[in-house]
């Protein structure tokens, strides 16, 4: 198989020329994919990287569009959509929380049935705590997945593909597009949601608390990265050792950076290692700071 060449740069508009030179590797481009292509060797998995400084625009990249199962990553898109459409005052609408809603890993949502919760409460619970009844709630209120995926396509977006609900979405079989994006691609959405214009400054902010106050990804993109440093994300996994986590990171001085890393092995059945997640993270980082 051939191995992608990594990319660190500037980003640039208009269109090269048919007789352009095919680009080449710098050092430090060549440090930096050989980085990759040994944590891929030593973790025996598929990885897939896409970080960018939001200020300059440089880029470090590694098959950052080949598609990855999102799985949970998608709740924290999910919840910038749905701010789009119902914006800050529109959070506080009840949700009836019935049994027949219930599916597995449903820590909120579990101890609420019978009862309402409110949308704000829902969102909250699916991107901080990765409640699955919670994320399917947000769905529905999004229209379910054909029209979520709309919502991307709208946002520019005409890779990831939202098709299914919690918890069939974390299948991941290699070779099945359904429920699937591209580093780069989910990356651009979660840049958009939290930087672009989208959204209101505050709903904005709401999205960054959300992901700051998320439980679930300590050993992920958080875990080599200094402790001072802000850090919001959303963390997923699934079949096929898929394991992801994407993220907005403020450092202490310049730009923010976003990034996506996502990753999947060839088994059904195979384990995900959180440190493939952590170090490939540490290595983008690097390159931007």
């Amino acid at each position: 198989m051939t191995l992608p060449l990594v990319l660190l740069t500037a980003a640039c508009s208009g269109t090269e020329p048919d007789t352009a030179p095919t680009p080449t590797a710098s050092p430090e481009e060549s440090t930096v994919s050989e980085s990759f292509k040994e944590l891929e060797s030593r973790y025996d998995a598929r990885l897939g990287v896409y970080a960018v400084d939001t200020g300059s625009g440089e880029e470090v990249t590694w098959r950052d569009d080949e598609r990855f199962a999102y799985t949970s990553t998608i709740k924290a898109i999910a919840a910038g959509a749905l701010l789009d459409q119902v914006g800050l005052d529109g959070l506080e609408t009840e949700v009836p929380i019935q049994t027949g809603d219930m599916v597995p890993h449903a820590p909120v949502t579990e101890n609420h049935i019978g009862q309402t919760l409110t949308l704000a409460e829902l969102t909250e619970a699916a991107v901080t705590v990765s409640d699955n009844p919670a994320a399917n709630y947000l769905f529905d209120e999004l229209g379910g997945p054909a029209e979520f995926d709309a919502v991307l396509e709208d946002l520019g977006d005409d890779v990831t593909e939202v098709v299914r609900r919690e918890p069939e979405l974390n299948e991941a079989t290699p070779g099945d597009d359904r429920d699937t994006t591209t580093p780069r691609a989910i990356s651009e959405n979660l840049r958009e949601y939290l930087f672009g214009t989208t959204l209101s400054d505050e709903e904005k902010s709401q999205l960054r608390q959300w992901m700051i106050d998320s439980e679930t990804g300590d050993a992920l993109i958080r875990a080599n990265l200094p402790s001072e440093w802000t850090i919001g994300d959303k963390s997923g996994n699934g079949g096929y050792a898929s394991r992801g986590n994407i993220a907005a990171i403020w450092p202490p001085e310049g730009d923010p950076i976003v990034i996506a890393v996502l990753s999947s092995r060839d088994e059904p059945d195979a384990e995900h290692d959180d440190r493939l997640i952590a170090e490939a993270a540490e290595v983008a980082v690097s390159e931007l700071r």
